[in-house]
């Protein structure tokens, strides 16, 4: 029996990098995975494979994440795929580095709208469902920048403090509906967003530097970390800032260089 069969997930950035990850091990695992991204034909590659594997455990949509109406849409289809709602991993994200001096409020607002503003609205609108169940797990995908800021992500850097912030509030909020919330801040993963990141190679040479164990995550290491926190086997863990780093934070953080 896998650590979360029978469960029903949303995973939102499901196209590629760590929701990709996610969804297939969730999949793999015993659930029912509905996996979403803006990118459809990303994402229904993703969850054909899936379902090759795992015959009917996983649906594809075309989701923006910062849209109400988008996660009602997705909402109200998973419940009549798959039945009530367990899990919620709020994957997607942009990155979106720029210098201090050059953010636009639109850049402030899309980032804000990307990275915070759908976590909440997917907390909201999977809650009543999650109720109906008899409780659930959300996992929300914060950044390492919540423990280490660094320069030229100042938006990104704003979006992600919303998102433990909101995390921990929710915690409270919904733990006497036996409704699980924590976050996850992973630091520098081998995703395409990540690589887009850095300007050339010896900036990602100095990041890699920065840490201990000196290599990149993977996007199948936060998938682990985020199946643990789907499971009942974090049934006692509600409120928590799950740091998945390769040690990146207690030598300090992100090297200073890769903000030229």
């Amino acid at each position: 029996m896998g650590r979360v069969n029978g469960k029903v997930a949303i995973v939102t950035g499901a196209g590629g990098g760590q929701g990709e990850a996610e969804a297939r091990l969730l999949a793999a695992e015993g659930a029912k995975v509905v996996a979403t991204d803006i990118n459809l034909d990303r994402v229904t590659r993703v969850v054909a494979e899936i379902n090759e594997q795992y015959p009917g455990s996983a649906m594809a949509l075309w989701h923006d994440v910062s849209s109400q109406s988008d996660w009602q849409d997705v909402v109200e289809q998973t419940v009549a795929a798959f039945g009530p709602i367990t899990i919620l991993v709020n994957n997607a994200g942009i990155l979106a580095p720029a210098a201090y001096d050059k953010v636009t409020f639109e850049h402030w607002q899309k980032t804000m709208n990307v990275n915070a503003w759908s976590q909440f609205v997917g907390m909201q609108t999977v809650i009543p469902h999650m109720r109906a169940a008899g409780g659930g797990s959300i996992i929300n995908v914060a950044s390492l920048a919540v423990v280490n800021a660094c320069g030229r992500f100042t938006a990104y850097t704003a979006s992600k403090g919303a998102v433990d912030a909101m995390s921990r509030a929710a915690a409270i909020e919904l733990a006497g509906d036996n409704i699980r919330v924590n976050s996850v801040n992973p630091g520098v993963i081998h995703t395409d967003m990540v690589d887009d990141a850095f300007p050339d190679q010896q900036a990602m040479d100095e990041v890699i530097a920065a840490q201990p164990l000196r290599r990149m995550g993977r996007p199948i290491d936060v998938a682990y970390l985020v199946l643990y926190l789907a499971s009942d086997e974090s049934w006692f863990t509600t409120g928590t800032s799950q740091t998945i780093d390769g040690g990146m934070s207690v030598m300090g953080g992100v090297s200073p260089h890769i903000d030229r």
